[in-house]
């Protein structure tokens, strides 16, 4: 999973990324453009039930699943025509899967704001508009090229027919991810790469005193709350400058700290979280002395293709998935004690994986 971190200039984003990614790997300065090229960060993706296997195998390596975070280059108004970073900046945000929006909730005199006021709901529509602006330049080439293959063939009308009601969707300032689409619709929208199409949660930046008292009193959050709402986002309130604190200790200190705030979750917790349910994703699990380990998948996939992600020999060979639950594994003690019990099911190829599933997949080639 590649996630981009975006956002005006000076909204937190870059002291985010160095947070939840354990780097320093991102300039954090109070001017724009601090961040010219996009940085790259890999996290671990916080899963606790792979200390529980790795303790009951005894295993030599724990192997968690990983989010790719890129710290993109801030954006201003205008940058669909080369403003700022321009073009650069968006093809760094075509790259992604889905898109992390840190959107400034919080009032500091002496950090400068590319607009010179706080106003979230303004900065949104910023980035939004402008990525509204560089698809319709890809719809409008979307629409000729389908325009000309109709006159060989007839099924290109609608092809061209539903892309002119995108071009129309768009106009009204309405973002791609936001139109109401059938199945179909969706497939056929996903063959252009439209950068309003990506999935967005909205990080609600805000000050340390706001995030550890009550979120609900600070009237940004709310407005980015309501704007979301709109368009079936996601918000996650957050508080950089108390990850960058975080991300500094150890494990242990890491709880105390979460703790002493009142906080069950680090903001890394909260955004593999959100952007998890966001995508669809889920995790199986496999375990042995050699590895235990956490593998990412979409909801939906069945065990062949799921096997597939360990290797492609073991998809092709694909005899039969031997499956337990997470839960039901911990209940029983130990993988052979589950055995003895008759809780290891046998699974074949229309089996759809679950969140948890401890598998262990026979195949031969």
């Amino acid at each position: 999973m590649k996630l981009g971190i975006v956002g005006l200039p000076n909204v937190g984003k870059s002291t985010l990324f160095n947070a939840i990614t354990n780097s320093k790997g991102a300039e954090s300065a109070n001017y724009p453009f601090c961040t010219i090229e996009p940085n790259v960060g890999v996290a671990a993706v916080p899963d606790k039930r792979l200390d529980v296997l790795a303790k009951m195998h005894d295993s030599e390596k724990v192997t968690p699943a990983v989010i790719e975070f890129v710290d993109i280059a801030g954006l201003v108004r205008g940058a669909s025509q080369g403003e700022g970073l321009g073009n650069k900046f968006l093809s760094h945000i075509r790259e992604v899967d889905a898109v992390v929006h840190v959107v400034r909730c919080f009032e500091n005199e002496n950090i400068i704001h590319v607009e010179n006021s706080v106003d979230p709901i303004r900065d949104i529509e910023t980035i939004s508009m402008e990525l509204i602006y560089s698809d319709l330049e890809i719809l409008d080439r979307r629409i000729d090229k389908a325009r000309k293959a109709a006159k060989g063939d007839k099924k290109f009308e609608a092809e061209a027919k539903f892309f002119e009601m995108v071009k129309q969707e768009l106009d009204k300032g309405i973002p791609a991810r936001a139109i109401e689409l059938s199945k179909d619709e969706k497939e056929l929208l996903d063959t252009a790469p439209l950068l309003s199409a990506k999935p967005v949660i909205y990080a609600a930046n805000m000050s340390e005193d706001d995030f550890i008292g009550n979120i609900n009193e600070n009237q940004h959050y709310l407005k980015v709350c309501d704007y979301a709402a709109k368009e079936n986002a996601e918000v996650m309130p957050v508080c950089a400058k108390i990850e960058e604190e975080i991300s500094e200790l150890s494990d242990e200190d890491k709880q105390m700290f979460l703790s002493d705030l009142g906080l069950e979750q680090s903001g890394l917790d909260r955004i593999v979280k959100a952007c998890y349910h966001l995508l669809g994703y889920i995790s199986f699990l496999t375990a042995g002395k050699q590895e235990s380990r956490a593998w990412t998948i979409v909801n939906g996939t069945k065990a062949p293709a799921a096997a597939g992600k360990i290797h492609s020999d073991i998809e092709r060979g694909f005899i039969r998935a031997e499956i337990i639950t997470y839960d039901e594994l911990v209940a029983a003690g130990s993988y052979n004690a589950a055995k003895e019990k008759g809780l290891i099911r046998s699974e074949g190829k229309e089996y759809v994986m679950q969140d948890g599933d401890v598998t262990l997949f026979r195949f031969n080639v």
